[in-house]
């Protein structure tokens, strides 16, 4: 399964962007897929994760301001991001995750390309 990200940018604070990530190779329907970033000179962090029943997972980080969606017959995943932080500039990664019980992306079966975020004040 190959991991297609994209839908970075360089944004204001308090702004929004939308991140789309496609899977191709293979079907992710059956698996929770999510998203990982990290920051420059950081270590690589959980940011939001939809299982297969669309259960909804996020880092308090990130919570109420970011949502997640998934459409299972385009074999596509979205992040949409709200109310945008400097502390939110990463890049960010999709992922899908190795078993049902790791919504939190540890271990990531599968980890997509990054796509680039840079929110300034």
């Amino acid at each position: 399964v190959q991991l297609q990200a994209s839908g970075g940018g360089d944004v204001q604070a308090g702004d929004s962007l939308r991140l789309s990530c496609v899977a191709s190779g293979g079907t992710f329907s059956a698996y929770a897929v999510g998203w990982l970033r990290q920051a420059p000179g950081q270590d690589r962090e959980f940011v939001a994760a939809i299982s297969s029943s669309r259960f909804e997972y996020y880092a308090d980080s990130v919570r109420d301001r970011f949502a997640m969606s998934r459409n299972n017959d385009k074999n596509t995943v979205t992040l949409q991001m709200n109310s945008l932080r400097p502390e939110d500039t990463a890049v960010y990664y999709c992922a899908v995750a190795r078993s049902s019980q790791d919504l939190r992306m540890s271990n990531p079966a599968y980890l997509g390309q990054g796509t680039l975020v840079t929110v300034s004040s």
